[in-house]
């Protein structure tokens, strides 16, 4: 792809896409019809390089794959240079430059559907499609862990489509695969809601819910989530309402005094990061929910937002309150179409009945929610990156300082957190910030050999043999694995679920992953999976993590053969060099989970 435009012109389908995103172009310069007044003016519009993902998505999702035509066109509205607009079309995986049919299947291969049976089911799927190539593809974790094998069938058109097999049978998907994918019509008459083939109610991936004790919990499976009526006839706003009577610094002291740090891994104290962005003098500020929970194994995030989607407008709200944001920004991942039809939802909702936009609830307040979509780059979870592909660049790691609550999102101090931190504020405000303290909660994506999967709500301190006393087990428990792929495998269970305790073990609490691995699972290609992973999901910006992710899985690949020592002490060479030198928590973990193998559970002895 050149600097340059090279005359490639769009289809009539493609143009209609993105003119519905970004309205029909004003002169010939923005890719409209020719006029005499754009002889004698070059007017160009400003610039919008943040539409960009957008834009991506709106082709992709109505034609299945993006042109160069398109892409040409794109560009144009958008003045961005061709070149850089495919550096980021194909940073994604969602996104095609080759043409493919409209409806593509992606099979997960990650580490919670590989423990129950994932590898068989893409076998299967191979055997009767064909390799991976067009018409399906291995996808890295699809969230779906509770029900595990899973796989995702998306379809372009208008509206474009999704279905989800969880449990996965290969033989419908095949059986189906030919056939358009119907879209169930939303109870509340708003945007059609993403038809889950097989989909047992939200309640089924929480086994706890209905118990009266559950914080975060609470009205998952209990309440309708796409009324906000039922939403506030359950305590929904009241936690806003107190926000109003405390005030801005208020609000910050109640979650400083409650201890709440970030449930996305890095545990920093979301008190400190909400008071350090609001002390900002430039203007404005800005509020990113970070939705693209990637790591293998998660999925409480995806729970939250599907069960009780009303909870994290009004968390993001408050948020925006205490800090002074006037523009929120969900960034959600692509792999979650019921998520996202359900906040898509929930923010229009809220916005018709006063509780998004100006002045809300009469208190002064002006703050708006705009929904990104990820488009498949696990990188984007790491919170520089997501300005990144906010801003409409590759989602590439930013280096630090400065740090975000000084100059991210478009330059401007912004607060970052994931959906977990943010829906703990509802309970520290409803309940005051010394009883939220005394009884903390934590959530936990429980998947592989148990007998009851899904997300449990525990106090901190609770151990790993709680949990699992909890989940059952079956078969033989051989390792936990804590914090997904870029955790570490354990097999003491009297570790307190905690960011000390497990840190002490020599492991890591991470986003709450908690995968239990039996005897019947090969270990050696699980490491495989994980290598292969941080290879494929690698951003490729810096040398430690781009080459030594890639050395990582050539060393497992041989190792997987012949024990060889001096395989070995290189990869220990390596995972060090990647802990110490890369620019982000991608390359600094990718060692974690294979050197705990090889030390604790003598894998490759």
């Amino acid at each position: 792809m050149d600097l340059r435009f090279r005359g490639a012109e769009p289809s009539q389908e493609e143009r209609a896409a993105v003119d519905d995103l970004l309205g029909p172009p004003a002169t010939a310069w923005e890719g409209g019809s020719r006029t005499d007044k754009d002889l004698r003016v070059a007017a160009r519009a400003e610039a919008a390089r943040d539409l960009l993902l957008p834009a991506l998505h709106a082709v992709n999702d109505r034609v299945g794959w993006i042109s160069e035509g398109a892409l040409e066109y794109i560009c144009r509205r958008l003045t961005v240079p061709p070149a850089e607009a495919y550096g980021v079309a194909t940073f994604y995986s969602l996104f095609s430059m080759e043409e493919r049919p409209k409806r593509v299947l992606h099979v997960c291969t990650d580490l919670a559907c590989q423990a129950k049976g994932g590898q068989r089911v893409r076998d299967q799927v191979e055997e009767r499609l064909g390799p991976p190539g067009k018409s399906w593809q291995e996808s890295p974790c699809l969230g779906m862990c509770e029900r595990a094998p899973a796989a995702l069938a998306l379809e372009a058109g208008r509206p474009h489509r999704a279905e989800v097999y969880a449990p996965a049978n290969p033989d419908e998907m095949v059986r189906t695969a030919a056939d358009a994918i119907p879209t169930a019509p939303s109870p509340n008459g708003s945007t059609p809601r993403i038809n889950v083939a097989g989909d047992a109610p939200v309640a089924a991936a929480v086994p706890q819910s209905g118990q009266p004790d559950l914080l975060l919990l609470k009205r998952v499976g209990v309440v309708d989530p796409g009324s906000l009526d039922d939403y506030r006839a359950s305590g929904g706003y009241t936690a806003l309402r107190r926000a109003f009577e405390l005030g801005p610094a208020g609000v910050i002291r109640e979650v400083l005094e409650s201890g709440l740090v970030g449930r996305g891994g890095a545990a920093f104290p979301t008190g400190r990061k909400w008071d350090a962005a609001a002390r900002q003098p430039d203007h404005p500020h800005y509020l990113v929910c970070n939705a693209d929970e990637s790591e293998p194994g998660t999925f409480k995030d995806r729970v939250v937002m599907e069960g009780d989607p009303y909870a994290l407008v009004e968390a993001m709200t408050i948020a925006a309150y205490a800090t002074g944001c006037a523009k929120g920004y969900l960034y959600i991942r692509g792999e979650y179409p019921s998520a996202v039809a359900r906040l898509q939802h929930a923010i229009a909702t809220a916005r018709s009945r006063g509780l998004l936009g100006d002045d809300i609830l009469g208190k002064g307040l002006s703050f708006d929610i705009e929904l990104r979509r990820g488009a498949g780059a696990y990188i984007c979870g790491e919170e520089t990156a997501i300005f990144n592909s906010i801003e409409g660049q590759r989602g590439e790691p930013r280096s630090k300082p400065p740090f975000p609550v000084e100059k991210g999102l478009f330059g401007k101090p912004t607060v970052v957190n994931n959906v977990e931190t943010l829906v703990n504020v509802l309970p520290i405000l409803e309940r005051g910030a010394q009883a939220y303290a005394a009884a903390e909660p934590k959530l936990f994506c429980v998947s592989g050999a148990v007998e009851r999967p899904g997300v449990y709500e525990l106090t901190f301190g609770a151990t790993l043999r709680d949990l699992l006393d909890l989940t059952g087990t079956t078969g033989t428990t051989r390792a936990v694995l804590l914090g997904g792929a870029a955790g570490a495998f354990v097999t003491e269970l009297d570790i307190p679920l905690t960011f000390e305790g497990t840190r002490n073990a020599g492991a890591t609490l991470g986003s709450g992953v908690v995968l239990v691995i039996d005897d019947t699972v090969d270990l050696k290609r699980l490491l495989l999976r994980i290598a292969e992973f941080f290879r494929d999901e690698s951003c490729g910006q810096c040398v430690p993590c781009r080459v030594g992710t890639v050395r990582q899985e050539e060393a497992l690949h041989r190792l997987s053969r012949r024990v060889d020592h001096t395989d070995l002490v290189l990869l220990r060479e390596v995972g060090q060099t990647m802990r110490d030198a890369s620019i982000c928590g991608l390359g600094q973990t990718a060692w974690n989970a294979v050197e705990s193998a090889i030390d604790r559970l003598g894998v490759y002895k």
